[in-house]
């Protein structure tokens, strides 16, 4: 099989890593190689960053109105659309997401792009009503310079997108790092920034690994501002490299998210969600809710719808529109999808659905949707995340011990509430620690809400209207009003 060359691109131009290296992508429903990419080195992320801070430099996109900002952004918006099938399919056959979800995410991701085109000219600074009447005082917010995105395997183009958009929206450059498992599509993605009219070096990728290409464009003095989406542990390394040069910082860190089905809960909605929240993807989101709490009256007849639904969840190849739940995105993810089960039963957990490989797909890594009965929330796999298909499920009484265990965990990234008591839900999303809750739904996204969560799921929001200003640095301008000279030097004004 002759494997796809793709090339990085630093400052326009589609290139080789300067070492000649390069790296190969497989595809996780066969675990075969489809494509080859350059594996960058240190000297390749100096030449992008540079490229980038050129380019931010220049005055054609320093001085190019916001509007205009704005207008090219809107083009890619549109551009991702026409180009929407092209994009399904790459990332589908990179990370094996499902091309259902690929081309769902697909027809909502234009509007990332259009939400930060309609903000682009809408940054604002503000006159200060200083208790000076010999001065004159304003802020001005301004683009930070050349932004570093850190993106992993699991939602590449997503995930690019409420990073890109408003870093674009408020002036900046940017190279981006896309997992070495998963590149094509975010690759594709800046092809079309290049076509939407954005200059050469204001939009680059390096594709690497991430202790090569990712360390060195973390710690790169020239970079000002870090958006990393991914785990806790690759997260202090970068954190630590941020800190070399006070580079600004956000991070979304993924979660062990609660899912929390009342006894008043409309049952068909609440198998629904459940299986949305944590078989959707195979359970690789940052959002899935993996800790599936369940109060006491209803316990046995969720279960046993809930189980009867995975039962009619069907397995198979991520191209197929019929498939529901594709597989694992790489093999390493499946590994550790394994040993967390084994570990959960060596604990105790009991299996009631799934907890194994399919049968008939041997070709790739696949695995069950997995339902566990944990009799405590000590279990690890109550506690750690699994980012994988793989649901624990517990017992509580009243709203009380809901909120408790809804709260025990050093994650709070998302929430489910599932009740048909409106008052209940506005208790819930306020007492429930989380950065996102959902009642009666979950998984639902929108360009205008932030994302974001607590503790060891990471600060920073992405998405609203924050989320731009957050790629920008504020000004104060003071301006000498007065005729007369200035006075003693050595007084403050």
């Amino acid at each position: 099989m002759t494997l796809e060359r793709l090339h990085m691109l630093i400052d326009g131009d589609w290139t080789e890593a300067a070492s000649g290296s390069v790296f190969t992508s497989l595809n996780p429903a066969n675990g075969q190689a489809w494509a080859e990419l350059p594996d960058a080195g240190e000297a390749d992320v100096d030449r992008a960053v540079r490229a980038a801070q050129t380019a931010f430099d220049r005055p054609e996109w320093r001085n190019l109105p916001a509007g205009a900002r704005g207008k090219m952004l809107r083009r890619l918006g549109d551009l991702v659309e026409q180009n929407r099938e092209r994009l399904a399919v790459l990332e589908t056959r990179d990370n094996g997401k499902l091309i259902r979800e690929t081309r769902g995410q697909l027809g909502y991701l234009p509007e990332f792009f259009h939400y930060a085109a309609g903000l682009a000219d809408k940054v604002e600074g503000s006159t200060l009503p200083i208790d000076k009447t010999d001065m004159f005082a304003f802020t001005r917010p301004e683009p930070l310079g050349v932004v570093a995105a850190i993106i992993p395997w699991n939602s590449p183009l997503y995930l690019t997108a409420i990073k890109l958009a408003p870093a674009l929206a408020a002036g900046n450059a940017i190279v981006i790092k896309p997992s070495e498992h998963a590149s094509a599509s975010i690759l594709e993605l800046a092809r079309l920034a290049g076509e939407a009219g954005f200059p050469a070096g204001i939009v680059n990728v390096v594709t690497g690994l991430g202790p090569t290409a990712g360390a060195a464009l973390t710690r790169h003095p020239l970079v000002r501002r870090i958006a990393f989406t991914g785990g806790p542990e690759t997260a202090r390394h970068v954190v630590r490299a941020s800190a070399e040069n006070f580079a600004q910082l956000s991070l979304e860190l993924g979660g062990k998210s609660a899912n929390i089905v009342f006894d008043d809960a409309e049952l068909e909605s609440a198998v629904n969600g459940v299986v949305a929240g944590i078989f959707a993807a195979s359970g690789q989101s940052c959002v899935a809710g993996a800790r599936l709490l369940v109060e006491d009256g209803i316990y046995d007849r969720f279960v046993a719808a809930l189980t009867e639904r995975m039962a009619r969840i069907r397995i198979g190849d991520p191209i197929d529109p019929e498939s529901d739940m594709g597989p694992m995105a790489t093999e390493a993810q499946l590994g550790v999808v394994e040993r967390m089960v084994a570990e959960a039963k060596a604990e105790g957990a009991t299996v009631l659905a799934g907890a194994q490989r399919p049968a008939g797909h041997d070709a790739g890594w696949y695995y069950e949707p997995t339902l566990l009965s944990c009799p405590s929330a000590d279990l690890s796999v109550v506690r750690n995340e699994v980012f994988g298909p793989v649901a624990a499920i517990l017992r509580f009484k009243g709203e009380a011990q809901a909120v408790a265990m809804a709260n025990d965990s050093a994650y709070a990234l998302a929430a489910g509430i599932w009740t048909r008591d409106i008052a209940r839900g506005h208790r819930m999303a306020r007492d429930v620690r989380a950065g996102i809750v959902w009642v009666n739904t979950y998984r639902a996204v929108s360009a205008m809400a932030p994302i974001g969560g607590f503790g060891l799921s990471g600060y920073g929001r992405e998405g609203g209207i924050e989320s731009v200003l957050d790629y920008t640095a504020l000004k104060t301008v003071w301006i000498n009003l007065s005729e007369q000279p200035m006075g003693d030097p050595f007084v403050m004004r």
